[in-house]
């Protein structure tokens, strides 16, 4: 879908800045909204594995999210998933963003059920998904680091899953570092399940190695 700008992804992208600062200034929404484990398992409340996904802390982690959302997903639903998935590659990129949303946040509930402290929200699991998806297809280009820094996407990549990986088991701080490993992982596996042919050619080009050595 791309007609005069009006893509899926600038309309999630839109929706989700309207409904996460309308609930910045409403408690009680994003209460009814949050990724709460104790009360899904206690309520059945399954919609917050999606809804969890519309909100956000504060100015800046929807910014950031959103930026990179933006940027990357643009290039999946108008580039990349039509050339190389062909019809249907619009159902796919929904599918693609609140898949890795939903099970972004799975580990979280499976860890924190019990846990009545506990809870989350953001997008960061569906834009790892997407930025991941973006990595199967062209592993060599470059990302821009603060707009500025070019850093190879797989090189990127790498460094990220490690990260998330070594911070979620140190679990120093409050930021769900599996759900962004998660999500990433499903964006790149479920982009490859979809054309399996799309594994063989990253293998191909990451070895093959960048244009300019």
């Amino acid at each position: 879908m791309n007609t005069d700008g009006f893509t899926i992804t600038n309309i999630i992208v839109g929706v989700t800045c309207l409904i996460s600062f309308f609930m910045m200034q409403n408690p009680a929404g994003k209460s009814a909204l949050i990724m709460h484990p104790v009360t899904i398992k206690q309520r059945q409340q399954w919609y917050r594995f999606i809804s969890s996904g519309l909100i956000h802390a504060d100015g800046m982690h929807l910014l950031i999210n959103m930026f990179v959302l933006w940027s990357f997903g643009n290039a999946i639903e108008t580039i990349y998933y039509p050339a190389f998935l062909g019809e249907g590659s619009a159902v796919m990129y929904l599918l693609l963003y609140f898949g890795g949303i939903v099970v972004a946040s799975i580990p979280s509930y499976l860890r924190h059920q019990d846990n009545p402290n506990y809870a989350a929200l953001g997008a960061s699991g569906g834009v790892s998904a997407v930025v991941f998806a973006v990595i199967i297809f062209a592993p060599w280009q470059n990302l821009y680091l603060y707009g500025i820094i070019a850093i190879p996407q797989i090189v990127a990549g790498v460094a990220y899953l490690a990260y998330s990986w070594h911070k979620d088991k140190r679990a120093t701080d409050n930021i769900g570092h599996m759900a962004h490993f998660t999500g990433a992982v499903w964006g790149f596996v479920f982009t490859g399940l979809m054309n399996p042919e799309l594994f063989s050619r990253f293998v191909r080009l990451t070895l093959q190695g960048p244009s300019w050595l």
